[in-house]
């Protein structure tokens, strides 16, 4: 039955590498050698970028995590069942733990099982850094071998960009594949899968000469939100999304936190607040990385801060794309207890808050909204508007506000993350 095997996995490959030339790569290159799965049982991806990437998943056969939707795709279900994938469900609340003891039971099994290829990303990236590395693939504790990508024919952007307005480009496009050493993790890192993850992480920026950054699957996430509005390129919402899983605020009841904290900080009525306070606020002890986030609100610099913004801000992270959500809270905390309204200086402040921006001009959008010229406006008011405008945010926002732009760059609908800038990249020694 092993002549039988084989022929069936030339097929295969024979198939996929036909689909492939079709689809206009005409050079796959490939370097190193793919390590067997009884001495790598993981295999390790990086930079995801495109949906190009799935050449070396057809190409190798190895299985895959993926949604469990995907099985019931006429002939596309069919065929991937042959790599035998981690099927993951998202209705199934405690599908990520099973995920993960069935990637442990697979690359524990000597071999028995074929590989797992993991893109640890999480998430496609435009290819000039490596984010933060999720830790799925090194949990298990069991040796990885780093595979690197390459496209060095730069007519594969284009043809991306084209593929989204439905224009063909017609060209040979050339894919590089690199198999990095295997890498035994050390005991240490067998014990520690982030640390495990990070010493992967800069073998392969590395071997791809590029730099890492700090950001992640979920600052991706946050930055390419499709809400009523999206965070400008400056936004410091990213780096306070890194503070507050620092500071393990964003747990699994991230709702019932924030209207906590909402209901706590409207009592308040804006009183300012020291660090102390803040730390007596949160239930925290204070930290360096506590003091960062203190000082991301204390715009005064007089030692002090609105607890209510912080309240917005981490809305804006624990829900991105809902957007009038997070409004309606801060209406709740900032509105007037006898009419139930705010001020243009209030909702400058929610508005520039919930942007994570320093300077935010309203006032054209204010008086749109108070037609009456009351001087105040409700939450009921905004909403109206909101769903008779819903381009708000691009007419009387982005064109008040010199150079404010979105974080979504122009290829984001391939689902390419956000560029970000080079502040908070580690450069590699």
């Amino acid at each position: 039955d092993g002549e039988s095997c084989v022929l069936k996995w030339l097929t295969r490959v024979t198939i996929m590498r036909v689909m492939w030339f079709a689809g206009g790569f005409h050079w796959i290159s490939i370097k190193g050698r793919q390590a067997p799965p009884a001495e790598a049982p993981i295999l390790t991806l990086g930079p995801h970028s495109s949906y190009f990437d799935a050449i070396p998943v057809t190409m190798t056969m190895a299985s895959i995590v993926m949604k469990a939707e995907s099985k019931d795709i006429p002939v596309w279900g069919t065929l991937i069942k042959y790599i035998r994938p981690v099927f993951v469900s998202r209705s199934d609340q405690d599908s990520r733990r099973k995920t993960v003891e069935e990637i442990k039971r697979r690359a524990r099994s000597g071999g028995d099982w074929p590989q797992i290829m993991i893109f640890p990303e999480g998430t496609c990236t435009n290819r000039t850094c490596l984010i933060t590395f999720k830790p799925g693939a090194f949990i298990p504790a069991v040796p990885v071998q780093p595979v690197v990508i390459r496209y060095p024919n730069k007519l594969v952007r284009l043809m991306t960009l084209y593929t989204d307005s439905h224009r063909r480009v017609f060209s040979v496009l050339f894919s590089f594949s690199q198999y990095l050493p295997i890498y035994s993790p050390s005991e240490e890192e067998k014990k520690n899968p982030a640390l495990f993850a990070h010493n992967v992480r800069r073998l392969m920026a590395k071997a791809l000469q590029v730099p890492v950054t700090d950001y992640s699957y979920e600052d991706c996430q946050l930055a390419m939100a499709e809400g009523q509005i999206r965070l400008p390129v400056d936004t410091c919402l990213l780096e306070f999304a890194k503070l507050v899983r620092s500071l393990g605020l964003k747990r699994v009841n991230s709702e019932k936190l924030l209207q906590d904290y909402g209901k706590r900080a409207r009592k308040l009525q804006g009183q300012r607040l020291s660090l102390e306070d803040f730390s007596q606020f949160l239930e925290l002890p204070v930290s360096d990385e506590l003091r960062h986030m203190f000082a991301l609100f204390d715009e005064n610099e007089d030692h002090s801060m609105d607890v209510r913004e912080f309240v917005i801000a981490f809305s804006v992270v624990c829900r991105p794309a809902k957007t009038l959500d997070t409004i309606r809270l801060a209406f709740q905390m900032f509105e007037a207890e006898e009419d139930g309204a705010i001020t243009e200086n209030e909702l400058m402040c929610i508005l520039r808050t919930a942007l994570g921006v320093g300077e935010l001009k309203v006032s054209r959008l204010f008086r749109a909204i108070d037609e009456e010229d009351s001087g105040k406006i409700s939450f009921e008011s905004f909403r109206e508007f909101v769903d008779q405008h819903p381009d708000f945010a691009e007419q009387y926002l982005y064109s008040d506000n010199a150079g404010f732009g979105s974080s979504s760059p122009s290829h984001a609908a391939n689902g390419f993350c956000a560029d970000f800038s080079p502040r908070e990249q580690k450069k590699l020694d």
